[in-house]
C-alpha cells in the first residue's frame, strides 16, 4: 500500500536527493516541508519534479519555518502521514559560531516542535532523524566512533545537533514513538551549495583561483570520509524495514581523503591544473575539527551496501557540475 512521508528541509541538498530517491523507487507521496532559507531552493524540486509527470501528481509543498508550532490549519494541509524524515537543520559551522541562539532555535526547538506535531499523528508508523558525525567530536588518527559512544561537540552547530539526537530518544522512551536516529558523514552530489567543499573546488579550479587547504599548525590537512547523496537516501529507504526503532546507526563515508587528496581528485577529474596554499586555519578557528570518523557495524550487520561506488558517484557528479554550472552561480 502507498505510504505518506513527509521530508522536513525537502528543499535542502541531502533532502532533495532523499525525495528524487522516494519516487523513483517507490509510488509514496511526499510532502516538502521548508522555510525556504540559504540552504532551501525550490529549483532543485523543480528539476527532480519535471523530468516525470507522474511525480508531481505525488508531491506537495508545504512553507513552515519550524521554529514555531504546527498549528491545526498546517496540520490539516498537510494531511496523514505514515512516515518522517527530518532533514531541516541549520547546518554551517562558521554560521553558529556567529549567532548560535538561532542554531539552538533551528536545531533544538524546531526538533522538538516537529516531534510534539509527530507524536499526535494517529498514523506514523516512522520517524528517521537525520543527524551529523560532528557530535561525536574530534576524532584523532586511528579512532572512530560507534554509534552509541559518548557525545563530545565542539561548536554551537554540533552541539545543538548532539540535543536535537537527545530529543529524539526521549521521545522514543517517554512516549513510545517509532523513532530511528542516524549520524551521517561528509555527503556529496549533485546541486549542492557553492560554499560547501566539493563545488567550491570545481568553481576555484574553473577559474584559475587557489585553493585554500585548512590545516593544523603542522600544516596537516584536515580530513573527511565522503558519501554520495543518493548513496545515503538508499540506506535512509532500507532502515524503514531494517531498522530497531529507538536504535542509532552511522552512515559512514566510503572514503576518507584529506583536503588536498579530494581537491587533487577534483582536479584529475576535470583533467586540469590547479593551485593551492595550505592555511594553518584550525588553530585560529577554535570550533573547527580536523578530523570525523565513524563505523558502521550496525548497518553492515542488516545487510546493507552502497549501490554506487564512491570513484563513481564523485566523478558522476564532477561532471554533472560542470554541464550545469548555474549551481556553482556561474
Amino acid at each position: 500500500m502507498s505510504k505518506n512521508v513527509l521530508v522536513t528541509g525537502g528543499a535542502g541538498f541531502i533532502g532533495s536527493h532523499l525525495i528524487e530517491h522516494i519516487f523513483k523507487n517507490t509510488d509514496w507521496n511526499v510532502v516538502c516541508l521548508d522555510r525556504l532559507d540559504t540552504s532551501g531552493n525550490l529549483n532543485r524540486l523543480s528539476e527532480i519534479i519535471d523530468v516525470n509527470a507522474g511525480y508531481r501528481s505525488r508531491f506537495k509543498f508545504v512553507f513552515h519555518d519550524l521554529k514555531a508550532e504546527l498549528n491545526s490549519l498546517l496540520v490539516n494541509e498537510i494531511g496523514k502521514i505514515n512516515y518522517v524524515f527530518h532533514l531541516a537543520a541549520s547546518s554551517h559551522v562558521d554560521r553558529s559560531i556567529e549567532n548560535p541562539m538561532s542554531f539552538v532555535q533551528d536545531n533544538i526547538i524546531g526538533t522538538v516542535n516537529l516531534l510534539n506535531y509527530a507524536r499526535s499523528l494517529s498514523t506514523l508508523e516512522y520517524f528517521h532523524a537525520f543527524s551529523t558525525d560532528e557530535v561525536f567530536g574530534d576524532a584523532p588518527e586511528g579512532v572512530a566512533y560507534a554509534e552509541w559512544d559518548r557525545h563530545k561537540p565542539r561548536n554551537p552547530y554540533s552541539a545543538t545537533k548532539s540535543s536535537a539526537d537527545q530529543m529524539c530518544y526521549s521521545f522514543f522512551n517517554t512516549y513510545k514513538m517509532p523513532i530511528v536516529v542516524t549520524n551521517c558523514m561528509n555527503v556529496i552530489g549533485e546541486r549542492q551549495h557553492p560554499e560547501k567543499y566539493l563545488p567550491m573546488c570545481i568553481k576555484k579550479i574553473l577559474e584559475g583561483e587557489t585553493i585554500k587547504i585548512h590545516t593544523d599548525k603542522n600544516g596537516v590537512p584536515g580530513r573527511r570520509h565522503y558519501v554520495h547523496a543518493r548513496n545515503v537516501s538508499a540506506a535512509c529507504l532500507f532502515l524503514i524495514d531494517k531498522a530497531e526503532l529507538g536504535e542509532r546507526y552511522n552512515l559512514v563515508g566510503q572514503m576518507e581523503l584529506d583536503n588536498l587528496e579530494i581537491a587533487s581528485k577534483i582536479a584529475d577529474v576535470m583533467g586540469v591544473p590547479f593551485k593551492y596554499e595550505k592555511v594553518d586555519f584550525h588553530s585560529s578557528r577554535p570550533g573547527h575539527d580536523l578530523r570525523y570518523a565513524l563505523v558502521d557495524t550496525k548497518l553492515a550487520k542488516l545487510g546493507f551496501e552502497y549501490p554506487v561506488s564512491f570513484d563513481a558517484s564523485f566523478a558522476k557528479t564532477i561532471q554533472w557540475t560542470l554541464k550545469n554550472q548555474r549551481w556553482l552561480g556561474l
